[in-house]
């Protein structure tokens, strides 16, 4: 598949926003964030800036952007829409939140609202993770680890960021949040380890897995089907070369996990660096996970590329 830079955007900015949104709210449901409106408010707008901006972007891949709310009304059959109501919904408790946010920030309702903050955001991921696991023609996609990465992924970069805030006060990382942090760092490389080597094993589409008559034995096409270059080999048959998806790899693995990891262990040690690990460790995650998910796309292949191998 041909990788959308639209699309790019939405998935990796939508999913840090959700997911900062998803700390935030689970650790005021239990009581546990740090007192002060404003710790409160900061990270809320942050989320939404990301959030935004990432459903901002996904509707510049449509043909026609001005008609993208035509897609909530198809929710009983789509996860696109139904994505988008989630998405939506999500900001309901969030400005629940913003309203209801004390000093201690153990105000009940707040709790409360945060409670439902969390369930929406983690709602929001999933149905935008089914997208893709629900597309039958894209085997890549339909893998069981696409969607608890998704997850992952937003979890630890909405993670990182809300931690890139919070390193304004030196002393409030806490050994808790930072160990959660390292865990799912640890889960989420190594799932994705997994995937490729998952992928890399996957039969190339051809005429025959394109038909679902390869069983019957060696199918091929009396003819082309096309002479020139068209949508589908543009869109459909992207290639990338075997090395080049290794050396991405390498690449994306360094910069959301080796090295974000390494800076959040740094900061626990030395708590005076904090500020600038934190940092560099959200943008560095920010930045690989766009690779990963350009990887994501480029190496998917969509069964109709068998027709013109």
């Amino acid at each position: 598949m041909k990788p959308a830079l639209s699309v790019i955007f939405f998935t990796v900015l939508s999913g840090a926003g959700f997911g900062l949104w998803a700390w935030l709210g689970g650790a005021l449901a239990l009581g546990v964030y740090p007192p002060g409106r404003g710790n409160v408010l900061a990270p809320l707008a942050i989320g939404f800036v990301f959030a935004t901006t990432g459903l901002l972007s996904s509707t510049l891949h449509l043909g026609r952007p001005s008609r993208a709310w035509r897609a909530f009304s198809q929710w009983n059959s789509s996860w696109l829409s139904r994505e988008g109501l989630a998405s939506v919904a999500t900001y309901l408790p969030m400005c629940a939140v913003a309203g209801l946010a004390r000093g201690s920030n153990l105000f009940v309702p707040t709790r409360i609202a945060g409670a439902i903050l969390l369930i929406c955001a983690l709602l929001t991921l999933v149905c935008t993770a089914r997208i893709y696991t629900s597309l039958k023609p894209i085997a890549a996609w339909r893998d069981a680890r696409v969607l608890p990465l998704y997850l992952l992924f937003g979890a630890w970069s909405g993670g990182l960021w809300l931690w890139a805030y919070l390193a304004f006060d030196p002393g409030i990382l806490a050994m808790p949040f930072a160990l959660a942090l390292l865990a799912i760092a640890s889960i989420v490389s190594g799932l994705k380890l997994s995937y490729w080597k998952n992928i890399d094993g996957l039969r190339a589409p051809d005429a025959g897995y394109a038909t679902g008559l390869g069983h019957l034995g060696n199918v091929r096409a009396l003819e082309g089907p096309s002479t020139e270059e068209s949508y589908l080999t543009r869109e459909m048959a992207f290639v990338l070369a075997r090395k080049h998806a290794h050396k991405l790899r390498g690449i994306a693995l360094i910069l959301f996990f080796v090295l974000p990891a390494l800076l959040l262990i740094a900061a626990l040690m030395w708590p005076a660096a904090q500020r600038p690990c934190a940092g560099i460790a959200a943008v560095s995650c920010t930045a690989g996970l766009s690779v990963e998910r350009w990887l994501f796309f480029a190496q998917a292949k969509h069964a109709v590329a068998g027709y013109f191998r």
